[in-house]
């Protein structure tokens, strides 16, 4: 298991699905143009406390991030929290809909 390429691979994969360009971020990071750039291309990994703040930039948990069987991390935190304020019944109506939705 290549464990460089999974992890630029995510990592490019969870900043597309930002919608935000390697330049942007890397800058965004206080990193220079092409610092995002090169972790995506496997020429560099990045030291413990610039991932932690990628996470950060990415809104999402370093576990969410090592988490890829999860397609959409901060989408799937948020809908988490706004179901803790769903009353059992209504919960299960949403698990009754997503049951229905793994079927197809």
């Amino acid at each position: 298991m290549n464990y460089d390429k999974e992890f630029s691979e995510r990592l490019c994969k969870l900043r597309c699905r930002k919608g935000v360009s390697a330049r942007d971020m890397s800058l965004s990071l206080g990193q220079n143009a092409s610092y995002i750039n090169r972790i995506e291309n496997g020429t560099a990994l990045p030291s413990m406390t610039s991932f932690f703040y990628i996470c950060e930039y990415l809104e999402i948990s370093p576990k969410d991030f090592f988490d890829y069987s999860n397609d959409a991390p901060s989408l799937a935190a948020e809908t988490a929290e706004a179901l803790k304020k769903l009353d059992y019944v209504q919960l299960g109506h949403i698990m009754n809909i997503v049951k229905d939705i793994l079927k197809k």
